[in-house]
């Protein structure tokens, strides 16, 4: 029998140990943000830290058992684990339970720890594997799941020298099922949303299976979970694939793909396959026809920001469906996916963000629309024409939005073009005027532009602008990423086999 890793969560029997799924029941987040988290809230918690990564909750409980005079607060034990997990997901690692740490965990995910450690080991020891379709609830057609998973092995075989060929009735090396609660692996699935799925490690018996939650509205097309990308998530695993912190990858752990997004391996995907298997012969002529996508590194020289936006005590720094998370008590910032922090109802690829403190909502813009955001909810009726705003039909969309929290105006640039927005009255005020006679020295059009510290940051490229306004002129200039405290690791390439 092959090695199998033997997992902290579920020992299902002597020498197998499952990817594992757990039922889920994610509270409702807290309505008062200085609130400390509701007994269901550390309830959910530990139960998730437990599964996802190693927390003792049973030695935690027996403490606070044993001794009830003595002040065991709740977060004893928890606070490393929590600052694990929001490491991990690119969040402020406060060690609290916090309202954006609750959003993330209750977000759908795969079943398997985020934590444990994987080595060359959990691997086939051959590079031609069989697979199977098995059981009667298909959520389509035989013929059409079969299309579907086909493509999604297809994505692992073009980079890594593996084959994949399908078998009806005889013994396969992976068996792949769709299953309802509790399907006698020890792991029972939690119905609609929480965990979609879970995997076997590579290994003999079930070693590879892979196991999909037949309650999930399963999509073919851009409604419900894209059954294509949980696919390939979990058929990484069956190759022996831990879970990724990068947050494009694949195998990240929460399902982070849009309506009709085009799924693609990422860099950190590529890389990690082949560390095991090796390069596939074709890889070279697919590197040259679509290179793998990397995320955007905060150390690269030409790093841009599509919007900068302030948030509460952070800044955040958007780019692509990705941000950074700047928080002036914290050194390091991380990088995760604005849909960890807001609902898929905020596109990627945004114009510009701005908070408006005092109406309590935080306004995101893309192309000719805007949405509304209150408390991590869209409001009803967006998004909106930005024309709602006063705009001129030329305009169909805005490069940058600066706002003035105690001034409660904001002022929106497009083009050569700037426009000062009256928050109180919700109008404009006045025409269009140009930005090089109200801001000197800022080369037009911007990318985005914000204010903390006592100055206006402007970006444009990959270059930053402090501007005193006070002065009216540039204080500095300096690379747009000097903000986000690069700390360089080494970049590693690809190696596509070619000389």
């Amino acid at each position: 029998m092959k090695m199998l890793w033997l997992s902290l969560l579920t020992l299902l029997m002597p020498g197998q140990t499952l990817v594992t799924a757990f039922p889920l029941q994610a509270p409702e987040l807290s309505e008062q943000p200085h609130a400390g988290p509701s007994e269901a809230d550390k309830e959910f918690a530990e139960e998730y830290l437990q599964h996802f990564y190693g927390y003792q909750q049973q030695a935690q409980r027996q403490k606070r058992a044993a001794d009830p005079e003595e002040d065991v607060d709740w977060t004893t034990g928890l606070c490393d684990k929590i600052q694990t997990m929001q490491r991990f997901f690119g969040l402020p690692p406060t060690g609290e339970l916090t309202k954006d740490t609750l959003a993330v965990m209750k977000r759908p995910r795969c079943g398997l720890s985020d934590v444990e450690p994987f080595g060359e080991t959990v691997r086939w020891k051959k590079t031609s594997l069989s697979y199977r379709i098995a059981g009667r609830k298909l959520p389509i057609s035989a013929a059409k799941v079969h299309k579907v998973f086909r493509a999604a092995w297809k994505l692992w075989s073009s980079v890594a020298p593996m084959k994949f060929r399908k078998r009806d009735r005889r013994e396969a090396d992976i068996v792949i099922s769709f299953h309802n609660g509790d399907h006698k692996d020890g792991s029972p699935f939690d119905g609609k949303g929480g965990i979609l799925a879970h995997a076997f490690l590579p290994g003999s018996d079930i070693g590879g299976d892979v196991h999909f939650d037949a309650d999930e509205d399963w999509s073919f097309n851009s409604t419900g979970f894209s059954l294509l990308a949980v696919a390939a998530h979990e058929f990484g695993h069956a190759l022996g694939l831990p879970h990724s912190s990068d947050p494009g990858a694949v195998m990240y752990p929460a399902y982070s793909f849009a309506p009709n997004y085009e799924l693609q391996l990422s860099f950190r995907d590529v890389k990690d396959v082949q560390h095991l298997y090796g390069i596939s012969p074709n890889f070279a002529s697919l590197v040259l026809k679509r290179p793998p996508p990397r995320t955007p590194d905060k150390c690269d020289p030409d790093l841009s920001f599509d919007a900068v936006t302030e948030l509460q005590q952070e800044v955040l720094f958007f780019k692509d469906r990705f941000m950074w998370r700047k928080h002036p008590q914290f050194e390091q910032t991380g990088i995760t996916l604005i849909s960890s922090l807001w609902p898929d109802a905020v596109p990627s690829h945004l114009d510009a963000v701005y908070e408006n403190v005092w109406s309590s909502v935080i306004l995101f813009f893309k192309g000719h629309q805007y949405w509304e955001l209150r408390q991590l909810k869209v409001e009803e009726g967006f998004p909106r024409n930005i024309s709602d705003l006063g705009f001129p039909s030329r305009i169909q969309s805005i490069d940058a939005a600066l706002h003035f929290r105690n001034e409660r105006y904001t002022v929106f640039f497009a083009g050569h073009e700037c426009w000062r927005y009256n928050e109180l009255q919700k109008t404009m005020e006045g025409s269009a005027m140009l930005t090089e006679q109200q801001w000197p020295g800022i080369p037009t059009p911007i990318d985005a532009a914000v204010i903390f510290d006592g100055f206006v940051h402007f970006f444009k490229g990959n270059v930053h602008y402090r501007y005193d306004s006070d002065r009216n002129h540039v204080v500095s200039t300096s690379p747009a990423n000097e903000l986000l405290e690069c700390e360089k690791e080494e970049d590693n390439e690809i190696v596509t086999g070619r000389r």
